[in-house]
C-alpha cells in the first residue's frame, strides 16, 4: 500500500496556497502517494483519519486552529505521522497555539528589510538526508527571521543582518532556515525557503522541500532529486 498524505492549504493569499499545494501534490503523487487536498481546516478533525496518514503537510500562513483541530494534529505527529512544510505555510501558522509551535520548532517572526533581499542560504550539514551533497546558494526573497528550538537539528541558516532594522545592533547572528525534529514519534521538518509557488518552484527550493516531504514520511527511497 502506498503513502497517503493530507495537505490542506488557505490563509493569507499573498503566499499563493493553492499554488504550492498544487506543486507538492503533484510531486507526491509522481511517487506514488495518495494524497487529498483541501481548503479547510476542518480536514483536520477527524483524529482517526490523521492517525492513519504517513504525512501532513499544512500551507496555511496565519489563520487560527479549533481545539480539536489541534489536538488532532498534535496526536497524529506524536504517534508516528510525519508533518513537513515550507516558508510561512508552516513556519508562519496558527500563531496563538503555542504547542503547534513548540512542535514544528520554530515560528517567524520577522523579515528585517522588507519583501525581498539578497542572502545567502549556508548548508551547514550535508550528510543529511534532506541536504546531502548540496551548496551554499543565493536567493532574492524574504529572509525569514525564526524564533527556533534548540533541540531541532539544524541543515541550513542565513546570517543576519543583511538589511538594516532593530536588530542591527545585536551584531550578526545565524538563524535556521532548514531543521528537523521529532514529536514524540513523528518526524517533523521545516524549510523556511519559498515565498510562493514561482520561488517553490526553483531547483534548490524545490529539492529542499521535496526532502522534506519524504523524510519526514519515511519514503527516502522514493527520492530522484
Amino acid at each position: 500500500m502506498g503513502k497517503r498524505a493530507l495537505i490542506v492549504w488557505g490563509g493569507w493569499a499573498g503566499h499563493e496556497p493553492e499554488g504550492v499545494s498544487a506543486l507538492f501534490a503533484g510531486e507526491l503523487k509522481s511517487r506514488g502517494f495518495e494524497v487529498e487536498v483541501s481548503a479547510e481546516l476542518e480536514a483536520f478533525s477527524d483524529a482517526d483519519k490523521l492517525k492513519q496518514l504517513d504525512l501532513l503537510v499544512p500551507c496555511w500562513t496565519m489563520g487560527d486552529l479549533k481545539g480539536e483541530q489541534a489536538k488532532a494534529i498534535l496526536e497524529a505527529v506524536e504517534s508516528g505521522v510525519g508533518i513537513a512544510g515550507t516558508h510561512g505555510g508552516m513556519g508562519d501558522a496558527f500563531r496563538t497555539h503555542t504547542e503547534y509551535q513548540f512542535m514544528t520548532g520554530g515560528q517567524f517572526v520577522a523579515h528585517p528589510g522588507g519583501g525581498k533581499v539578497r542572502y545567502t542560504v549556508n548548508i551547514t550539514d550535508t550528510s543529511h538526508f534532506i541536504t546531502q551533497g548540496m551548496k551554499d546558494f543565493e536567493v532574492e526573497s524574504e529572509q525569514y527571521y525564526m524564533h527556533v528550538d534548540p533541540s531541532n537539528k539544524v541543515l541550513a541558516t542565513t546570517r543576519f543582518p543583511t538589511a538594516g532594522g532593530p536588530h542591527v545592533p545585536n551584531g550578526p547572528v545565524d538563524i535556521p532556515q532548514v531543521w528537523t525534529r521529532y514529536y514524540g514519534k513523528g518526524r517533523v521538518a521545516y524549510s523556511a525557503l519559498g515565498h510562493n509557488a514561482e520561488q517553490s518552484g526553483l531547483p534548490e527550493m524545490k529539492r529542499l522541500w521535496i526532502r522534506c516531504l519524504l523524510w519526514a514520511s519515511h519514503a527516502e527511497e522514493l527520492t530522484d532529486t
